[in-house]
């Protein structure tokens, strides 16, 4: 009921903004602004000779195209939110690569700590496309100011990389700083309970401790380890810099000035933004009296029809690419999450339709509901038994994430992709203390030994524990058979490796949790040979994007904003504090979308994050 009240309240503010807008036209000029937006389409953006492709890092860079609900929540917000879909981006970069008016890219950094929390493996993506557009024979300029090791390892790719002279770059490898939250729920009298299997299973700790563990702190270590390995392979071999003179950069140095990142090599000019305007305006051959040179931005370039430099394709054969991006939740699941019976009926749909002829599932996902990720894997499993079902891992398919990636041909992962944790747990809280503290008691009344088993009002008793420990075992060898089976390994094997421990993808693939390191693309084109279509093919996306209307709508009540007086609210730098804020904010939302029906859940460890 909820979710119908917000759809309607949506449709229904949708259609009297369009009506704002379309006011006064009357029905010629609505006529003709339908005409207009529809030849927009059809022609797209103009593009000159000689432009240079404007990619902007602050851009927030999704798996999966926003959903027409989020679109619409922006709208209404105010929030002008520069974004696009991982593919889309790759796609524009090879579409930019082919097409003879683009003669290079300009990769501006001058904003990119406002970029949204786009992982390393999404960046490995993005990268290995500008390599491909660099080796095509085009020039790459990057411009920034304060540049940290995400916006670096993308940018580092140019044949040209400047830095302001008042900029900065750091260089002092990466953490994470997870949040305990144990000491809180202690003082405010909030009971916690754990039942779990796997040593690693780091999941829980933020509830129980308040520090690392052992096991949860080598897992961490080496997770880091391998991502920031990666890290200075790949700039080490753009920039021709030994990777140990990266390492002591940053036991050193950590943060360089412009002159002395150049000394080093990071860089290889010291400008300031006119200076690079001035070599842009040359490249494009502008003339002197424009003020900048000529471009176009990744957005808009996006528009351009790919079908003549044959990077768009028109099949009747189908390669359906699945989006799981999200915390897995039971039910259907909203904005932002993978709902178990929403993607459920999704596979169920693509195994009967007969131009489908084979499913790549993208996961972007640190797990979630245990009840959820099983409805998932069922549906994946019965699908690969009539057409190839190919997994592509993103910057996190853990756990949950995992669970339903076990039974497909072929797992695709990047080398700094997060995955494995191979566990499950529960949480219980009680408020015993909390509620004692303020004058507030409970009396109960059974007619059984555990009738009230589930009130939140006492800490369950060791019976009580052994019944939810039990429970947690069964799912936890359940997760292990899947992934015994799926992955053709010895379940004993399986139980060396799971434990609850995070890999990245190249350890992963060490250790036969996934089959070959690559992109979503590279998951394509083997799900195309799979099933044997050579050329004749074509991508369809699902959840499936909104339709014209919804997305003609939102261009509509863009305009309104604009014509209302609602100005966009511009993203700032959060200071230190605010982070942290931000952090504890993050912990209450994954407790609030946790609604696995047994209470038992399979996820990678809450507030594991790179910085």
């Amino acid at each position: 009921m909820r979710n119908f009240i917000k759809q309607t309240f949506a449709s229904l503010v949708g259609t009297l903004l369009g009506l704002i807008i379309f006011a006064g036209l009357g029905t010629t000029g609505l006529f003709l602004l339908i005409l207009a937006a529809s030849s927009s389409k059809d022609t797209g953006p103009n593009v000159k000779n000689k432009s240079v492709l404007v990619f902007d890092l602050s851009m927030k860079i999704t798996d999966g195209e926003p959903s027409s609900g989020q679109l619409f929540q922006n709208t209404i917000s105010g929030v002008d939110e520069d974004r696009m879909a991982l593919r889309k981006v790759v796609e524009t970069l090879e579409k930019a690569r082919r097409d003879p008016r683009i003669v290079g890219i300009y990769i501006d950094a001058t904003n990119a700590s406002q970029a949204g929390n786009v992982g390393y493996a999404s960046l490995k993506e993005i990268r290995k496309a500008l390599e491909e557009f660099r080796a095509a024979g085009k020039k790459i300029v990057a411009y920034g100011s304060d540049w940290s090791e995400k916006e670096y390892y993308v940018s580092s790719v140019a044949d040209s990389i400047v830095l302001n002279p008042l900029g900065m770059m750091e260089v002092n490898g990466l953490s994470s700083q997870p949040m305990f939250l144990a000491g809180a729920l202690q003082k405010y009298g909030i009971g916690v309970q754990v039942v779990r299997v796997g040593k690693f299973k780091g999941a829980v700790e933020p509830f129980i401790l308040n520090k690392l563990s052992p096991e949860n702190r080598e897992q961490t270590q080496k997770l880091l380890d391998d991502v920031w390995g990666e890290w200075r392979t790949a700039i080490g071999a753009s920039r021709k810099i030994e990777p140990n003179k990266l390492q002591a950069i940053a036991d050193n140095q950590s943060l360089l000035e412009a002159t002395q990142a150049k000394t080093n090599g990071l860089v290889d000019q010291v400008q300031y933004p006119d200076e690079v305007v001035a070599d842009l305006k040359k490249l494009t051959n502008s003339d002197k009296e424009d003020k900048t040179f000529r471009q176009i931005s990744l957005n808009s370039y996006a528009q351009v029809s790919g079908k003549s430099f044959g990077v768009e394709r028109n099949s009747k054969n189908q390669i359906a690419v699945v989006y799981a991006e999200g915390e897995i939740v039971d039910g259907k699941g909203e904005d932002g999450q993978v709902g178990g019976d929403r993607f459920a009926k999704i596979f169920n749909k693509l195994r009967q339709d007969k131009d489908v002829k084979a499913v790549v599932l993208r996961i972007n996902s640190p797990g979630g509901s245990a009840t959820a990720a099983e409805v998932m894997q069922r549906e994946v499993k019965l699908t690969r038994e009539v057409k190839p079902v190919v997994v592509s891992m993103g910057d996190v398919a853990a756990s949950g994430g995992y669970w339903i990636a076990s039974d497909s041909n072929r797992i695709f992962a990047e080398p700094n992709t997060i995955t494995g944790s191979i566990g499950v747990f529960g949480l219980l809280f009680n408020g015993e203390k909390l509620a004692n503290n303020n004058g507030i008691t409970w009396d109960s009344v059974k007619t059984a030994r555990y009738a009230d088993s589930q009130t939140v009002s006492r800490p369950k008793s060791p019976q009580e524990l052994e019944i939810y420990q039990r429970s947690v075992n069964r799912i936890y060898n359940m997760f292990l058979n899947k992934v015994s089976q799926g992955r053709k390994l010895p379940e004993q094997k399986v139980a060396e490796i799971a434990q609850g421990r995070v890999w990245s993808g190249e350890a992963a693939k060490e250790i036969g949790l996934v089959d070959e390191i690559g992109g979503l693309n590279t998951a394509i084109a083997y799900a195309a040979k799979q099933a044997k279509l050579g050329e004749d093919w074509e991508v369809q996306e699902y959840p499936r994007t909104s339709s014209f209307g919804e997305r003609f709508f939102g261009r509509a009540t863009d305009e309104a904003r604009t014509a209302l007086g609602i100005e966009s609210a511009q993203l700032k730098s959060a200071n230190p504090l605010t982070t942290e804020l931000q952090k504890l904010q993050q912990e209450v939302e994954i407790l609030q979308k946790m609604n696995d029906p047994q209470g038992v859940y399979a996820r990678l460890p809450f507030n594991l994050k790179i910085e």
